[in-house]
Order: structure tokens, then sequence, then C-alpha cells
């Protein structure tokens, strides 16, 4: 007669602790991610500052350093669980910020720069990734942290590494090395390119200074910024080359988790989780947003919204990814990534200069 009743209670005692126990996660969960908001929040106000504004340093920018002296000083000193919620930010978050990416593009912007930057921007994307590839293989460099500053290089800078990095899914570290090169290397080409053009070395024209700009150039920030400093014709047509290349994440992204797939599969076992090929969805669904950008025109005021709440995603994405990234594991990655994001910056300063001075009077 004492067993059932005692039983009952038992079990009533269990699930009344594990309910308990789900909370805390829940809400020690709810703390890391509160934490990157307020990393995200404090990099839109830092990001205000006009200084920061004429370098064309971006709130995501600011927000992987942020995360990443927050690594390097308080992480030790705040609670383990916090963890699950910074890890959140760096995965879920990412993927859901790169699928609203696409609202800022649309498939008219092709029709307008026409065949030239769409050629150019096709080389300069294969170009970049293979060669960054092969090159990082000559370095001894490892496969995600050569693929991922490739990417970042031949693309759209950060959004692309992480674009990548939620198909991969790399050590965070990779990524905040990836994201450096790219910062550096994007910032050195933002201002040289307008010291060029306005001496007069660079020898061409507007449009073609605009195809050149943004085929090249790193970020959509520093091809905004270059652009600007070069006069309208040429910031047009740079910010609509560059997007672009934007575009074309989806088909790397495509391929990229085809390729990781059948390679994982040569090493990995036949039926384990390294053997599948994942699709990435998120790339899918960020081209069908701009494919119902295209069609579906909303009003601008609340594009300008999404656009808002969707960098305020990307940054809190960013700060997370800094978040895991300590200084020891740059020392790990060493100089070869810079390397290789000198090489590859060499080649899309001087081929891409080819390319707009004799390649698209040929295809016009």
């Amino acid at each position: 007669m004492h067993f059932f009743p005692s039983g009952i209670n038992f079990a009533s005692e269990t699930e009344t602790f594990n309910m308990a126990n789900l909370s805390n996660q829940r809400a020690s969960m709810i703390h890391g991610i509160l934490l990157i908001a307020l990393f995200a929040c404090a990099s839109f106000y830092i990001g205000e500052v006009q200084f920061l504004k004429d370098l064309s340093i971006s709130p995501m920018i600011i927000g992987i350093i942020l995360g990443m002296i927050y690594a390097n000083s308080l992480r030790n000193h705040l609670p383990e669980t916090w963890v699950p919620g910074i890890q959140f930010c760096s995965k879920r978050l990412l993927r859901i910020g790169i699928i609203f990416y696409g609202f800022r593009l649309t498939l008219q912007d092709i029709v307008v720069v026409g065949l030239p930057g769409v050629v150019i921007d096709i080389i300069v994307v294969v170009v970049t990734i293979l060669g960054g590839v092969l090159i990082g293989k000559l370095l001894r460099m490892d496969r995600d942290t050569a693929l991922l500053t490739s990417i970042g290089s031949g693309i759209c800078g950060a959004a692309a590494v992480l674009g990548a990095e939620a198909t991969i899914r790399s050590q965070p570290y990779k990524t905040a090395v990836a994201v450096a090169t790219v910062v550096i290397f994007g910032t050195i080409s933002m201002f040289l390119y307008p010291a060029l053009y306005n001496a007069g070395l660079l020898d061409l024209d507007p449009q073609q200074m605009g195809i050149y700009s943004g085929s090249t150039l790193h970020e959509v920030a520093h091809a905004v910024g270059a652009g600007n400093a070069m006069g309208e014709d040429v910031a047009n047509s740079a910010i609509i080359v560059k997007m672009i290349r934007v575009m074309l994440l989806v088909a790397v992204l495509l391929v990229l988790s085809v390729w990781i797939g059948i390679s994982n599969r040569k090493n990995g076992t036949a039926t384990g989780e390294k053997g599948k090929i994942a699709i990435p969805w998120f790339a899918v669904l960020f081209l069908l947003v701009i494919v119902f950008n295209s069609f579906i025109h909303l009003p601008q005021v609340m594009i300008d919204s999404i656009n808002y709440a969707d960098t305020f995603v990307l940054t809190m994405a960013m700060a997370a990814l800094g978040a895991e990234t300590s200084f020891d594991k740059f020392k790990k990655a060493g100089a070869k990534p810079f390397v290789l994001a000198f090489c590859l910056d060499l080649w899309l300063i001087a081929g891409g200069w080819v390319m707009a001075k004799y390649l698209v009077p040929m295809l016009q």
C-alpha cells in the first residue's frame, strides 16, 4: 500500500526536477543571447562614430572585435551555462541573417551593368576561390581556413565567410581569422583604388572603374566607400557589380556543400554523418528571397526596416563568433592565412585591372 503512492511521489518529484532543470537551461541560454545582443547594440553605437563611418567600418566588423575582446578577457569569469546561447547566435541566427540579406538584392540589378559586369564577376569568383585553395595547399594550410579566406576575398567579405562557415561548419576561430584578413586587405584596397584613380594612374573610364571596384573589393561597404570617393557614376556601377557578386554566393555554397560532402564521404565512414551531402537550405532561401524582392515590391520603409534588423542579426552572429575566438587560436593559425589573403589581393588588384581595361571593351 505504501509503495504505490511513494512511486507516484518519486515520479512527480523527478518530473518537477527535470522541468526545473530545463527551465534553468533555457534561462541560461537567454542570458547568453542577451549578452550577444548587448554587444550588437554597442557595435551599432560605436559604428556611429564619424571616423569609423569614413573608414566604412560596419557594425558587423565592430561586433566581431568586441566579441574577441570578451573572449580574451571576461569569458572565463562568466558562467559556462551561457555558452549555448552564444552558440545559438553564431549558428542559427547566422543562417537567418544570411537569408534576409536577400532583401538587399534584385534580379534587375544584373540588367543594369550588362554582360561585362556578370562575366568579370564570375571570373573573379571562380579564379579567386580555386586559386586560393591551390595556394592554401602549397602553404600547407588546413582546408577550412583556406576555403573561408578565399571565399571571403572572392565574393563579399565577412557575409560570404559567414555563409561558408554555416555550410562547412568550421571552428569559430578559423572564421574569425578569415574575417580579419578580409577586413585588413579590403580596407587597404578601399583607400588604394580612389588614390590611384584620382591620380590618373589606372587609365579607366567611370564604367570600367565601377566594374573594377565592384568585382574586386572585398566587402559591400568597401565598394560603397571607394565608389563614393570616385564619383556617382563609379559608385553606381561598383555597387551593382558588387551585388551581383553577392548573388553568386548561393551557387558557391551549393557547389561547396556537394564538394564537402563528397570529400567527407571519402575520409569518413560510409554510413556516418560525414558521408552525407548537406544542402545549405539557408542559401536556397536566400535566393528565393532575392526572387521575391525582384517581383514583389514592398514599401521602401519596410525594406529599410528589414535590412536594419538583418544587419543587427548578422552583427550578433559576428559578435558570437568573436566570443568563441581567443588570441591563442590566432597564434595557432599563424601567418599563413594572411600570406594567402595577400596573394589573393594582389590577384584582385592586378588581374581585375587587366580585365577592366581590356575585357570590358571587348564585351560591350
